[in-house]
């Protein structure tokens, strides 16, 4: 359980929590964007007012698709952040366990020592 506490307290959670309500922000406004597309009708739009309509399309689509590439961006930052602190929690871990085998075999070598006596 401890080493649990361990890795959470290494984790750098000001940055995360700082960071979620901007993601969180994006995340709202991509889905509330996706959400109240409603195509146009083009079957009965002159050719002209077609056009113009498919233009304004595919120009809020590139607007809602640098949006994704940057909340998409922003999270895999994130990610690499808390890859990294796992990554410092791995080796903590195994230094602590080397010195745990350490200390282990000194007690038992100072044991052996005490008994002998």
């Amino acid at each position: 359980m401890a080493g649990w506490i361990t890795a959470f307290k290494v984790i750098p959670w000001a940055e995360v929590i700082a960071a979620a309500p901007a993601i969180a922000r994006g995340a709202r406004q991509l889905w509330g964007a996706v959400k109240k597309q409603d195509a146009p009708p083009l079957a009965d739009a002159a050719p002209g007012d077609r056009l113009q309509l498919l233009e304004a399309r595919v120009e809020e689509l590139r607007r809602e698709l640098a949006a994704s590439a940057e909340l998409v961006a922003t999270l895999a930052e994130q990610n690499a952040r808390l890859i990294d602190a796992v990554a410092i929690l791995r080796l903590r871990t195994r230094v602590l366990l080397v010195l745990s085998g350490a200390s282990i075999a000194a007690v038992a070598i100072l044991a052996a020592v005490v008994l002998s006596r």
